[in-house]
């Protein structure tokens, strides 16, 4: 028996979606969509400017258009068919009132109506989070949105294989834009056949647009000294855009996250830090995202942090106009001296030991 209320969530928009998608073909069951579907998306306040913002608790009221429909649709027995599917989608946007009235009819469903809520726009009001887990209501996201995780899966549905090369290159050009990965299987399952074995020259024609990259991604290239890697990262995060980081990076943005990388690595120049569970005590995160950083850390020694501080005081004064010097191009430059920095202390590092 399928359960009245669910909450589908998911970082990833396109991939949370597709779980969406699966699950109210299967509560329909072959109902008419037109019929025994209705779909509503919570919309978040606008500014006069155009930019989206969340609502407010002093500005909302229930009754919005909205959300009026929304209770219509829950509170209403199925016409014409044996059930109704009732998707709210961007539940993060609904403020505390809309929030406590959807509560009750979490709680006191209709018979034959279900209730599937969606992520998205922020995070889950936590009375209605509360409800949800007191009335035993599944959630629902994908297995893996990891790159890799998702292309293969979907290889092995669409029964592909990709010789290693063009495995990595795929995953590689996507970078973390997970939910694309669906669709470019489907494309390549539609040119070639199933059964096929594909290889980088197959598949290259077929990427598109280079993927996202996550913000760590910058900080860890630049840890290991590898300046084209850095480099490329950089350019990602300043150009590339996805459903899930519809926005590309701000160069202030980018200083923030350096400086806030490098002030953990500073807080880690103790020698009373000795263990992966002291460093995240002292920084925050896993411990193996600690032991990452405890190791930068002390490759750099307070010298080498010096440095890095000096060079990140430099860029930010020219990120606001000291030489005129084009925004990416500072970043660029700092970027190369913060990479070939790490390279440089790794001897020193060696020898301590």
């Amino acid at each position: 028996m399928r359960p009245p209320v669910c909450l589908v969530k998911g970082d990833d928009p396109i991939l949370r979606d597709r779980e969406v998608d699966r699950l109210v073909s299967a509560l329909l069951d072959g109902e008419d969509h037109s019929l025994a579907l209705e779909d509503f998306t919570v919309p978040g306040r606008t500014r006069a400017g155009g930019d989206e913002v969340r609502s407010t608790e002093e500005e909302a009221v229930v009754e919005t258009p909205v959300m009026r429909s929304v209770f219509t649709a829950l509170q209403s027995p199925p016409l014409m068919t044996s059930r109704r599917v009732v998707v709210v989608r961007d539940v993060g946007n609904l403020v505390a009132q809309q929030a406590s009235a959807l509560v009750a009819l979490v709680k006191s469903p209709l018979e034959g109506v279900h209730l599937v809520l969606v992520a998205g726009g922020g995070r889950t009001p936590a009375v209605l989070d509360k409800a949800l887990k007191a009335a035993g209501a599944p959630t629902i996201e994908p297995a893996s949105e990891s790159t890799s995780d998702v292309l293969a899966a979907a290889l092995r549905a669409g029964k592909l294989k990709l010789a290693g090369p063009a495995f990595q290159r795929v995953v590689e050009h996507l970078g973390g834009d997970a939910g694309r990965v669906p669709e470019l299987v489907e494309l390549l399952h539609s040119t070639y056949g199933e059964r096929s074995t594909l290889d980088l020259e197959d598949v290259e024609p077929y990427l598109g647009e280079v993927g996202t990259v996550a913000w760590w991604d910058l900080a860890n290239s630049i840890d290991r000294g590898d300046v084209a890697g850095a480099l490329e990262v950089l350019h990602r995060l300043l150009s590339a855009t996805s459903a899930k980081q519809p926005k590309v990076a701000h160069p202030l943005q980018v200083m923030a996250t350096l400086v806030s990388h490098y002030q953990r690595l500073l807080r880690l120049d103790d020698p009373s830090i000795a263990t992966k569970e002291q460093a995240a005590a002292a920084v925050g995160g896993s411990p193996g995202a600690a032991r990452h950083r405890l190791d930068a850390s002390r490759r750099l020694g307070t010298t080498g942090l010096r440095e890095a501080f000096d060079l990140l005081a430099g860029a930010d004064l020219d990120l606001r106009g000291r030489t005129g010097a084009p925004e990416e191009t500072v970043l660029e430059v700092l970027v190369v001296r913060l990479a070939a920095l790490g390279r440089r202390h790794a001897p020193a590092e060696r020898s301590r030991r």
